[in-house]
């Protein structure tokens, strides 16, 4: 019998619902669905991309017109970017509640540190910060095939195909050459760490965000090597230095048994422990470890948790907030699992809890949903950060 596939595209009507609802077990459909499944639905020009791959927040383009708050937003962010020298802690006051996309580029190279405040003296720290880093590539990406480093650049090989795998863009070899080269001239650097799987995700939301300044249509789809060469240079360079400003702060998380990743998830566990007891109860009674789910939400920074237009906006706050990569991380990973309390209580088994823990469903968050996520972790940190002995039993 000849039959059809029907791809789980989050946006069906209400209609497609109800056949899936007919047929539960199986993606497959009779073919007497197929005519009335057709007439319903036109099929898109481009590939239909998994909703928890669409980058695009509710600023990118296809958006509803601004509204008149959404403007004078922006007008903000453009007024207090224009001055002689840009007021950082003003910056960080706006950029908290989330950064226009048409700003956010900008924005992020001075929140990061990586550029100056001074505007007379950007373009020249630009200038000279892409030169040095394609200094390095002389300098040392020839070493790759060395003996000393082919085992990291063989990691780093094998993990980028891995990043972002439903992303159409993060397919294309000329992406993957570019994390490449980021990730290996990163690792030589930084000796005390080298490359740790985990860091390939850290540079996808900066070579995203300064890929959309040259970008009008959907990123995810965008082919990156219809750019001028020079214009990707640049996107790589930003990308490499944006992402090393952020190691810097987080880089115990990644050297050898990883002590600060050790150390957020014991946090985690007490502060979890102070403010829902029948979580951290539920937890005991079915023996499951923290570290057995939020190791990977301290070492990927809650990207293999999120779709990744909720993580470039949770980035707008960590950059705004003082040490929010390394501090404040904390107090939205306890939110976070707050968040799903009600599910978590309705397992009573061991498996079925780390299933869940494993694969939260948050494939249709957007902004909201990460605003919300940010006022329950700043409440949290507001009631716990300055008590230590609150972690104190």
């Amino acid at each position: 019998m000849s039959c059809f596939y029907l791809q789980r595209d989050p946006e069906w009507t209400n209609q497609t619902l109800a056949l899936e609802r007919i047929f539960p077990n199986s993606l497959v459909l009779p073919c007497a669905v197929r005519s009335t499944l057709q007439k319903q639905h036109t099929l898109p020009v481009r590939p239909i991309i998994p909703l928890v791959a669409r980058i695009s927040d509710q600023n990118a383009s296809g958006a509803p017109p601004m509204t008149v708050r959404e403007k004078n937003r922006l007008d903000k962010f453009k007024q207090l970017l224009a001055s002689p020298n840009t007021d950082l802690e003003e910056l960080r006051k706006h950029s908290w509640s989330g950064i226009p996309r048409e700003v956010r580029p900008i924005t992020w190279r001075l929140l990061s540190g990586y550029l100056p405040a001074n505007k007379e003296r950007r373009e020249l720290v630009l200038k000279r910060k892409r030169e040095e880093y394609f200094g390095f590539i002389e300098q040392y990406y020839h070493s790759r095939t060395d003996e000393h480093y082919k085992d990291t650049y063989r990691q780093i090989h094998i993990d980028i195909p891995r990043t972002n795998p439903l992303i159409p863009l993060f397919q294309q070899p000329v992406v993957q050459e570019v994390f490449e080269r980021i990730l290996f001239i990163w690792a030589i650097r930084h000796p005390a760490s080298g490359y740790v799987q985990g860091i390939n995700d850290l540079v996808t939301p900066f070579f995203v965000v300064f890929l959309s300044e040259f970008v009008t249509e959907d990123v995810e789809n965008f082919d990156v090597a219809a750019l001028p060469l020079d214009t990707q240079r640049n996107i790589e360079a930003d990308s490499f230095w944006c992402m090393s400003k952020l190691l810097d702060g987080i880089q115990d998380n990644y050297t050898f048994a990883q002590p600060g990743i050790q150390n957020k998830v014991k946090a985690l566990e007490e502060l979890v422990s102070r403010i829902d007891e029948d979580i951290h109860n539920h937890f005991k009674k079915y023996e499951v470890e923290y570290l057995q789910f939020a190791f990977r939400w301290m070492n990927n920074l809650l990207m293999r948790e999120l779709p990744l237009r909720c993580t470039i906006r949770l980035w707008d706050t960590y950059q705004a907030e003082a040490e929010g990569f390394s501090h404040f991380h904390l107090y939205v990973c306890a939110a976070f699992l707050i968040e799903w309390r009600k599910e978590i209580l309705s397992m009573v088994d061991f498996q079925g809890l780390l299933m869940l823990l494993q694969n939260l469903p948050t494939i249709h968050w957007g902004n909201e949903e990460v605003g919300l996520l940010l006022a329950e972790a700043y409440r949290l940190k507001y009631m716990f950060a300055d008590a230590p002995s609150h972690y104190k039993r």
